[in-house]
């Protein structure tokens, strides 16, 4: 086994794999939906000198299981974006489901795959759309802005908000800043516990019980410590 020749040639059969998933996504961002077969998508990625090993690599492994791949039923091949989204409508309808089932933002990097010139899209959707870039990764999460959950806040309170200093103060003294403040912290609003009393155990009536049961035996029963 030639470990240089078998990691040269996956690296070569995942670069035809690459050129390829590259192409049909630009086609279907420039608009071409219609299906290809594999030989049409080796010549219009030039690469009609692809040897019959990797053919059947491509035919059997690579393309139909490529989550970017969808063959249809006559065994030709489209590329299938993350989201059924075509412009900037069905976009905003897809952040607004998300939001509604809680289920977060969508990644930037999978609406670029969907439709053609992103940015164009947020731009027109101006403040319906929110686009936050995450501090360690570096990727942008879009996000549905639902106005009716906006909330006007009195400029002075805000100032007041921010004046305030909580770093290095545990709950405590915060809750007891809060009540000399006259203000109620939310753990005394809630619901007390109420501890269950517990109630005492009778004193068990074992050995009484065990004299009445054995009264019948009086008499019967002889005392032979003296008798030895």
């Amino acid at each position: 086994f030639n470990y240089k020749t078998h990691s040269g040639s996956s690296q070569y059969n995942f670069g035809i794999l690459a050129k390829i998933v590259k192409h049909m996504k630009q086609r279907h961002l420039n608009g071409d939906s219609y299906p290809l077969s594999l030989e049409e998508i080796l010549d219009e990625t030039n690469q009609l000198d692809v040897g019959i090993r990797q053919k059947n690599w491509l035919l059997n492994e690579a393309l139909v299981n490529n989550p970017k791949l969808q063959m249809d039923a006559d065994g030709k091949y489209v590329f299938k974006p993350p989201y059924n989204i075509k412009d900037r409508r069905t976009l905003l309808k897809l952040l607004d489901k998300h939001d509604q089932r809680g289920l977060g933002g969508v990644a930037y990097d999978d609406v670029a795959e969907c439709i053609p010139n992103v940015e164009k899209a947020l731009k027109v959707l101006g403040d319906s759309a929110i686009c936050i870039t995450q501090p360690i990764s570096k990727k942008k999460i879009l996000f549905y802005n639902d106005k009716s959950t906006q909330l006007t806040i009195d400029e002075e309170f805000q100032k007041l908000w921010r004046s305030v200093a909580v770093d290095g103060l545990d709950d405590d003294k915060i809750e007891e800043y809060l009540q000399k403040q006259g203000i109620t912290s939310m753990q005394d609003i809630g619901v007390k516990k109420v501890t269950p009393i517990q109630k005492r155990k009778k004193p068990s009536n074992r050995k009484s019980n065990f004299k009445k049961l054995n009264q019948h035996m009086t008499g019967i029963l002889e005392d032979y410590t003296d008798k030895n």
